[in-house]
């Protein structure tokens, strides 16, 4: 058998050079605008920070204080619960409503299938701010068309105007459903991909077997999409406990729709008491990213099991 080639050390050294000289801007942006502002937002954590102090790390070191005040903020409790509730409830609605209209059409012709991801992508395309105010027309309890609809003038199954994003009995699920519908997009597109990336021949034997279509798909397809359900589990679940832009434009917090993302905003940027409270703030944000960083880390070890 004819001996592979090996490459010299000179080579190798080059071309890892290389590698590492086309990887710096990247690295550089990394760690100038991601490593460095974590390692600023933990160090001010521990300090009583506001806007007046000058420096990156103004302010005295009162060490876990901030942490330990957090767990006695009745606002950060309400708004950590409302962010549990958006996780908990749109995580298994986007994955399983995008596995569900992934199935349904991947075996469709070209145009067609090109057609419905379009149409299911455009929302994640489109800019937050055009959707939200589409949305918030929908809403209006005047003339928005959900009233509309399900009122006097349309099936009748309402009585009056509801106050959608002002009633809190109905403005956490309207923000949850606006959400679901601009995060579905991407994991449509990805588990189309992956079910036609799926092994034809496991598919034929298993048929052959007498294996019937559900038990194709949960034995055959589903071990093989698992790759591509985790990453869609762990960017759907970071993306919903970062939940802020919808709350800003259309409720700002009220009618018990505050998360922890601006419960964040609002500690640093909008408290007045004391301008800033950056410490605080920062405490908020490392509390998020380790409530962020565990469920990740189950959700790793959950697909690894299956």
């Amino acid at each position: 058998m004819a001996k592979q080639p090996t490459m010299s050390r000179a080579l190798q050294r080059r071309e890892n050079i290389a590698g590492y000289l086309f990887m710096l801007p990247c690295l550089l942006f990394f760690i100038g605008f991601v490593v460095i502002p974590m390692i600023i937002c933990i160090l001010t954590s521990l300090t009583d920070t506001n806007m007046h102090d000058p420096g990156l790390i103004g302010g005295g070191f009162i060490g876990l204080d901030n942490f330990v005040r957090l767990w006695g903020d009745k606002d950060f409790l309400a708004a950590l619960k409302n962010t549990f509730v958006i996780v908990i409830v749109s995580v298994p609605t986007v994955c399983a409503f995008s596995l569900w209209v992934s199935s349904a059409i991947y075996r469709m012709k070209g145009p067609v299938l090109s057609a419905f991801r379009c149409i299911f992508y455009l929302p994640v395309v489109t800019g937050s701010v055009a959707v939200t105010v589409v949305w918030a027309w929908m809403y209006n309890n005047y003339y928005g068309i959900f009233n509309y609809i399900l009122g006097s003038k349309g099936l009748g199954l309402i009585d009056g105007r509801i106050n959608w994003l002002g009633d809190e009995k109905y403005a956490l699920g309207c923000i949850i459903l606006i959400l679901f519908t601009t995060s579905v997009g991407q994991p449509i597109v990805l588990y189309v991909s992956a079910l036609g990336n799926v092994d034809t021949t496991l598919i034929e034997a298993a048929q052959v077997d007498g294996a019937t279509e559900m038990q194709v798909f949960w034995k055959v397809k589903w071990p093989q999409m698992m790759p591509t359900t985790l990453y869609i589990l762990v960017i759907t679940t970071i993306n919903s406990f970062q939940c802020f832009a919808l709350i800003q434009l259309l409720t700002k917090g009220g009618a018990g729709t505050d998360t922890v993302m601006y419960r964040i905003y609002w500690t640093a940027f909008k408290l007045t008491e004391q301008a800033g409270h950056f410490g605080y703030a920062n405490a908020m944000g490392v509390v998020l990213a380790i409530f962020i960083g565990l469920l990740s880390a189950v959700q790793f070890k959950l697909a690894k099991e299956k």
